[in-house]
C-alpha cells in the first residue's frame, strides 16, 4: 500500500485506483455473475477470473466468463486513461496459470483521446436494455465507429440485415427448445435471475413480462417477469444487430472479444443508443454456424449486440453490484 503513495513509483493513487474499480464495475458480465478479480501487487494490477462464478451447465469452457472479464479490462483501463493512466497490458502473461488473464502496468499520460473520456463518462449510464427498442439513429456513422474501434482488438464487427432477422429468431428459438429440459441449465438460470437485493444476477424489474418478450425475436429465454407491457408503443423490436467475431477460437480471442464488447457498448451510450449483448445463440454449435454463414464462414462468431433507440427519459434501475473488497485486493 506505501508503493501507492510513493511519488517514485509509476501508480495511481489509492482514491484514483478505488474510483477506476468502482467505475469499471458495472462492466457487463453473463447473468451478472461478474466474475473477475483484481490484485494490485506493487506496481502491477493483476486481472483473474473467478471459476467460483462459472456456469458450468451453460458455459462448461468459460468462454462467456472470460469475454466478460474482457470487458471489465477495457473498462478499467478506459476509467484509468480518463484520469490520466496509460495502462500496458500484457494478456496471460502466465500460461501455467490459465486464471490469470491479464496485467497491467501504469505510466502517466497527458494526452488521451477525447472520445476516451465520454467513453468513461457514460460507464454509469450504460445497461443491458432486453425492452423492444426503435432503430438506432444515424448508423451508418456510428457503425463505422465502432467498427474503428473494435478492430485494434482483432475483432470483426458486422452489422446483420434486416432481412435475416427470421433466422436469428429461428435460432433463438431453437436454443431455448435444446435447453427447455436441461435441469442443471435451468437451474443456473433460477439462481442467477429474478432475485432482488442481492449485489449480483439479474434483477426482477430487468427482466421481460411474456407479452414483452413477444415483441422481441432475438433475444435470450430468461424466466417471465410480472405481467407488464413498457414501451407499449413499440409493437415490435426494431433494433440492429451485430456479430462480433474472431479468426480463431482460444481464451485469448474470447478475452479481446470482451474488449471489444466493451468499447463497443460504451461508445452506443455516448450517442445515446441502448444495447443489449447476446451469448445464447453462441453457447451451441448450431446457432454459431448460423452465424458464421451470416458473416465471415471462416471465423467464430463470438456474440450478438442488439442496438437500438429506447424513448427518451426511459426509465431504468441499475442491476447490482459486488462491493470493491468482494473482488480487489491490495497487497
Amino acid at each position: 500500500m506505501t508503493a501507492m503513495n510513493s511519488p517514485s513509483v509509476a501508480i495511481p493513487d489509492r482514491h484514483t485506483m478505488l474510483e477506476a474499480m468502482r467505475r469499471a464495475s458495472r462492466a457487463p458480465s453473463v447473468h451478472n455473475t461478474q466474475p473477475w478479480r483484481w490484485v494490485l501487487d506493487g506496481e502491477v494490477l493483476h486481472l483473474f477470473s473467478d471459476p467460483d462464478r462459472l456456469l458450468s451447465a451453460m458455459d462448461p469452457h468459460g468462454r462467456q466468463m472470460i469475454i466478460s472479464c474482457g470487458a471489465m479490462l477495457q473498462h478499467v483501463r478506459t476509467a484509468l486513461g480518463a484520469r490520466g493512466w496509460h495502462t500496458d497490458t500484457i494478456r496471460f502473461p502466465n500460461p501455467a496459470e490459465p486464471e490469470h488473464l491479464a496485467e497491467i502496468r501504469f505510466r502517466p499520460w497527458d494526452s488521451p483521446p477525447p472520445g476516451l473520456y465520454s467513453r468513461a463518462a457514460a460507464m454509469d449510464n450504460r445497461h443491458t436494455d432486453r425492452l423492444p427498442m426503435e432503430p438506432p439513429e444515424h448508423w451508418d456513422e456510428l457503425l463505422h465507429r465502432l467498427r474503428m474501434l473494435t478492430s485494434p482488438h482483432y475483432v470483426e464487427l458486422d452489422a446483420l440485415a434486416d432481412d435475416v432477422r427470421p433466422r436469428l429468431a429461428a435460432a433463438t428459438e431453437q436454443a431455448a427448445a435444446l435447453r427447455r429440459h436441461d435441469m442443471m441449465y435451468q437451474a443456473e438460470i433460477g439462481w442467477w435471475t429474478g432475485h432482488s437485493g442481492g449485489p449480483e444476477g439479474v434483477p426482477p424489474e430487468a427482466l421481460l413480462s411474456d407479452a414483452e418478450a413477444a415483441r422481441v425475436s432475438v433475444g435470450r429465454p430468461f424466466p417471465a417477469a410480472k405481467h407488464s407491457l413498457r414501451r407499449a408503443e413499440t409493437t415490435e423490436d426494431r433494433a440492429r444487430l451485430v456479430v462480433l467475431s474472431t479468426e480463431s477460437d482460444a481464451p485469448a480471442d474470447w478475452l479481446r472479444t470482451g474488449e471489444a464488447l466493451s468499447v463497443a457498448l460504451l461508445e452506443c451510450t455516448v450517442e445515446g443508443m441502448s444495447t443489449c449483448a447476446l451469448t445464447h445463440i453462441t453457447e451451441l454449435p448450431g446457432g454459431r454456424r448460423a452465424l458464421a454463414g451470416l458473416t465471415h464462414p471462416n471465423y467464430r462468431p463470438q456474440l450478438v449486440i442488439r442496438i437500438g433507440k429506447a424513448p427518451d427519459n426511459d426509465p431504468w434501475v441499475p442491476t447490482p453490484r459486488r462491493p470493491i473488497h468482494d473482488f480487489f485486493t491490495i497487497r
